[in-house]
């Protein structure tokens, strides 16, 4: 890829790099993992209040920690701009998943490490980066004659549980949040280097499946054989789940959808998966169809003896977590349904099976003929020379996107980010290119520029 345009503003951002990763570096410190069984609540309320004297300092207006009904902060500040000036919201979360099995982590999750030209650490790229991004596209606007628009940010605290503290607390504050675009800063580039925007994203429902089959656990050798298994029980509903190649089938749930578009060829999915040498990948279709229009069910945890200290027991009860991600065009709460009833359906020896909902958020598809898209794409094609801003599905959910769009039906929402492939995000040793983040924050920066004047006429 071509070296970016060296233009003042360009010159800008660079010399604001340095602060960017001392101030990302603060933010990945604190272990904001909004799950009090995992990490105290004083971590996320610290990453919130840091957020709120950022804003602060770049003279944000009514910056407030804001309550929301799950129990978590989100942090909300205003930037007033020119007179007549469109409003644009600037989104990210300082929430983020658990580190995982740390000692695989080759530096410390919570410590940004720079290694091999990346910058490592929890939340690095998801989404502590995001904010930072938006951070510096405004402080190198000010420098160069200031924000040209009126400019809102959310920070939101509990986005990766998907309990929708957020959600609820924007429906009942409408006039909060509205804006005339929307810059979510949680997504990111098809591949380092190639600028992209994410038209959909599938939605999520979260249910715990609890199988129970007897009053107390048995030892094996005595009444194995014959005493139901709660574990094997639980073993066999979730297969279920999948058919013989891998590809998620729940009764009535539509699983044949294409895409359309840019398309991720299986060779270079296989590497930024890193999947092993002679492992198959599953399901149908091309790998753009799998990951970014059809269903996919995930276990993601199971409650059952470790391995170390098991006892040779017949086990009465056993639960485990169990994510579906659902494409655009499917209703998430009715994709609930249709898992739920599939789930309870499928239980073997008459076992019995309670199916709790957990989390749920709707998919989402962006309006890409909007006049929004057109000043990205002008920014990104300055900040990215030689390169044309391209157009991608991403497989993970963001609730509050279709939450933003029923409440401000007129708003164009575009969705940028940092989470190429590298970044690794959700996994061990997350990290973040500060190439993209220099890029992606003059694009951000050259976008509210352009959206400025394009609402001027």
């Amino acid at each position: 890829m071509e070296q970016t345009a060296v233009t003042p503003l360009a010159e800008t951002v660079a010399s604001l790099l340095p602060r960017a990763r001392t101030e990302l570096a603060e933010l990945v410190a604190f272990q904001s993992v909004a799950d009090p069984d995992q990490f105290p609540r004083s971590e996320c309320e610290a990453a919130a209040a840091w957020v709120a004297e950022a804003l602060r300092a770049e003279g944000f207006q009514d910056v407030a920690l804001l309550d929301t009904p799950d129990g978590t902060q989100s942090v909300y500040g205003f930037l007033p701009g020119p007179e007549g000036a469109p409003t644009v919201l600037l989104y990210a979360h300082y929430d983020v998943q658990p580190p995982l099995d740390e000692s695989a982590w080759v530096s410390p999750p919570f410590e940004l490490t720079e290694r091999d030209g990346r910058w490592y650490g929890r939340g690095a790229a998801d989404c502590k980066g995001g904010l930072i991004m938006h951070l510096t596209a405004l402080r190198a606007l000010k420098a160069h004659g200031g924000v040209p628009v009126n400019v809102k940010v959310i920070a939101e605290g509990s986005e990766e549980q998907g309990t929708g503290g957020l959600e609820r607390y924007a429906e009942a504050h409408p006039e909060l949040l509205a804006a005339d675009a929307v810059v979510i800063g949680d997504t990111g580039n098809f591949r380092v280097g190639l600028p992209t925007v994410t038209a959909t994203l599938r939605g999520m429902t979260l249910v715990r499946v609890q199988v129970d089959t007897l009053e107390g656990n048995l030892h094996s050798g005595q009444f194995g054989g014959a005493a139901p298994d709660a574990l094997a029980a639980l073993i066999r509903v979730l297969d279920t789940l999948r058919a013989e190649d891998g590809s998620t089938v729940v009764d009535g749930l539509a699983h044949d959808a294409r895409w359309e578009g840019l398309q991720y060829p299986e060779e270079a999915f296989r590497k930024d998966a890193k999947v092993l040498d002679g492992v198959e990948l599953i399901g149908s279709g091309t790998v753009a169809d799998r990951i970014w229009a059809r269903p996919a069910v995930t276990v993601l945890g199971i409650d059952c003896p470790p391995v170390v200290g098991a006892t040779p027991s017949v086990q009465a009860g056993a639960r485990a977590l169990v994510s579906l991600r659902v494409p655009p065009g499917t209703d998430a709460a009715e994709a609930t349904k249709l898992l739920t009833a599939h789930l309870e359906a499928k239980a073997p020896w008459g076992a019995r099976i309670t199916v709790e909902q957990a989390g749920q958020g709707q998919p989402f598809r962006a309006d890409t003929a909007s006049p929004a898209y057109e000043a990205m794409a002008a920014a990104m094609r300055a900040a990215y020379p030689g390169e044309e801003m391209q157009t991608a599905g991403q497989g993970g959910s963001i609730p509050l996107c279709n939450t933003l769009a029923t409440l401000y039906p007129e708003a164009e929402i575009l969705l940028i980010g940092l989470s190429e492939p590298e970044a690794q995000i959700h996994a061990v040793n997350e990290s973040v290119s500060p190439e993209e983040l220099e890029r992606l924050s003059l694009a951000e920066a050259l976008f509210l520029t352009d959206y400025a004047a394009s609402a001027r006429g």
